[in-house]
């Protein structure tokens, strides 16, 4: 069982070195940073599709030598996402990564019958965190995506974050399920689907900014694993997010 972010980290270390992340409009000096050091960590190396020139000027940026990089050039955000889900549908890369463009952009991407990567599945965030003092890690599905789930829905996104568990040695993992109270009239289910939602993210902001803990985010229920981090994640989280994929990546 893989009980930090770190250990998540060499675990990936340990299984790296073949596997491609094709990053759509990846002109975001704090996503190359990333990037650049998963490559110098021999967890992955990259494909990155957009503006080329952009590209160079910001890997400039973060001193990234990107002679081991491919770069695909492709201005539009709409047009690198596209081209980003292509190379990982016809298996160039096996993990696919939001660079400087709309999540919106990107899963409109993921989510075209033609060159998506539908699997009949719910797609969902899974955070992966570690709470300081806790000992162990802690999984929380789902703060970023779904607004408002069906019951069916629901089950799959526990088996989302389940799947997640297990590539992390986990194998019987125990499930809470999160519901509000205060304020809620079950007669209006918009007030209680909101609630829901706003105390999951009270939970993912608190234990990152007043906890001082650690978090990887991953989407699942993809054909692959799909790295879709915040502006205001740090370059420590968007490494561990890669090496979360790495570890899902087949």
């Amino acid at each position: 069982m893989l009980k930090s972010l770190d250990a998540i980290l060499a675990a990936a270390e340990a299984k790296g070195g073949n596997k491609k992340i094709a990053v759509a409009a990846a002109h975001d000096p704090e996503v190359l940073a990333a990037i650049k050091d998963a490559e110098e960590r021999g967890l992955a190396t990259a494909i990155l599709v957009g503006d080329a020139k952009k590209i160079r000027q910001a890997a400039a940026q973060v001193n990234f030598d990107l002679k081991r990089a491919e770069i695909v050039d492709e201005p539009t955000p709409g047009g690198a996402a596209r081209k980003a889900v292509a190379l990982v549908r016809c298996g160039q890369a096996q993990m696919l990564m939001k660079g400087l463009l709309n999540t919106a952009d990107l899963l409109r991407a993921v989510l075209d019958k033609e060159i998506g990567l539908r699997t009949g599945r719910v797609l969902s965030h899974v955070a992966i965190m570690e709470p300081q003092g806790y000992g162990r890690l802690l999984l929380m599905t789902d703060g970023g995506m779904n607004i408002a789930p069906d019951l069916k829905q629901k089950a799959q996104l526990i088996e989302n974050a389940v799947e997640i568990a297990h590539k992390l040695g986990i194998e019987c993992p125990k499930v809470a399920v999160i519901t509000a109270f205060e304020q809620v009239n079950p007669d209006m289910p918009a007030t209680m689907d909101a609630a829901l939602l706003a105390k999951m993210n009270v939970i993912y902001k608190t234990l990152i900014y007043l906890g001082k803990g650690k978090i990887a985010g991953i989407i699942a229920g993809a054909a692959a694993p799909i790295i879709l981090t915040s502006r205001s994640d740090s370059a420590e989280a968007k490494l561990h997010s890669i090496a979360t994929a790495v570890l899902m990546a087949e």
